[in-house]
């Protein structure tokens, strides 16, 4: 449940990193020249917003018009002193899409241990009968399939490491391939050692691929093929991969990360990055006890 000790914790390193990222945006700046450059302050900080963002998917609220006036304008008045009107707030949110991207991919994701988990979780936009009346993502949004059927929307492509953390997600269209090229050589720049992935990863030519960048991709053979060649410790990794579903589980079900009550893309991309901050924020996240030797980075244990 969310705390005032949970709320300062956030706000305390969103604020943090908001200060460093305006000390590199006055360094490069352009000249206006003679033209005066317009720069109102709103009443909230933009630390203060991406705060009441980030603090909404970490509790047990669905809908953000009640958790900003039945919760934080009622509970918490005291800590953001220039509250402003709900749809005020709703139209100071694209001004911090940057700073909150940046703080995400800067300060939110986890380092790379060797052992790392691959998935992508599908994000439905609408119900499949209302497809063709679907208006907001028309032209963006695409019909894919996974495990479950068919769905209209998007895939978010996660990697995580045996801690739960998240390393790197891409978001793409519902219609495309987990094995894409320019999606995993994307995912796996900061990535090293093992990648475990389920059946929907089998591919030569991205095995291949990540074998060169120094990654080792490990699945599961399907029903028509040999069997690969691995050694038991693999085969034993292979069956904690189910720790990435319960990430993907705890991301649509505890941060809410999928709903069909979105009004506009932007405000969709700034839920999906609010889901991913209050992530990192979690006590406790799905993990697995491994322990390493730091000197080496070599696994000692593992249970």
């Amino acid at each position: 449940m969310l705390t005032p000790d949970k709320i300062i914790e956030i706000f305390v390193k969103v604020d943090d990193f908001c200060k460093e990222y305006e000390v590199e945006i006055v360094k490069h700046q352009l000249d206006a020249g003679p033209y005066k450059v317009r720069n109102r302050k709103a009443s909230l900080a933009d630390s203060e917003i991406i705060t009441i963002l980030v603090a909404f998917h970490s509790g047990y609220f669905t809908n953000l018009k009640h958790f900003y006036l039945e919760h934080i304008c009622r509970h918490y008045r005291g800590y953001f002193p220039g509250l402003v009107s709900y749809n005020r707030f709703v139209e100071l949110q694209s001004r911090v899409a940057v700073p909150m991207m940046l703080f995400l991919k800067t300060c939110c994701m986890g380092r790379s241990r060797g052992i790392n988990f691959v998935d992508s979780t599908h994000i439905k936009v609408c119900h499949n009968r209302r497809i063709h009346n679907h208006k907001v993502f028309a032209s963006v949004a695409e019909r894919g399939q996974c495990s479950i059927g068919w769905f209209y929307g998007f895939k978010l492509h996660l990697i995580i490491n045996d801690k739960g953390e998240i390393l790197s997600f891409y978001l793409t269209k519902g219609n495309v391939d987990d094995r894409d090229i320019k999606v995993m050589t994307s995912m796996t720049q900061d990535i090293f050692g093992k990648l475990f992935g389920d059946k929907g990863y089998i591919s030569k030519a991205l095995a291949e691929l990540l074998w060169g960048n120094g990654i080792q991709m490990i699945t599961k053979p399907r029903k028509n093929m040999k069997e690969f060649n691995i050694s038991q410790a693999d085969k034993i990794m292979l069956r904690k991969r189910a720790i990435i579903e319960c990430v993907n589980d705890e991301l649509k079900n505890i941060c809410k990360l999928q709903h069909t009550r979105h009004r506009s893309v932007n405000n969709f991309l700034m839920n999906t990055m609010g889901v991913l901050c209050a992530y990192h924020f979690f006590s406790k996240k799905p993990s697995l006890n491994i322990i390493f030797d730091e000197s080496d980075n070599q696994l000692l244990l593992a249970a």
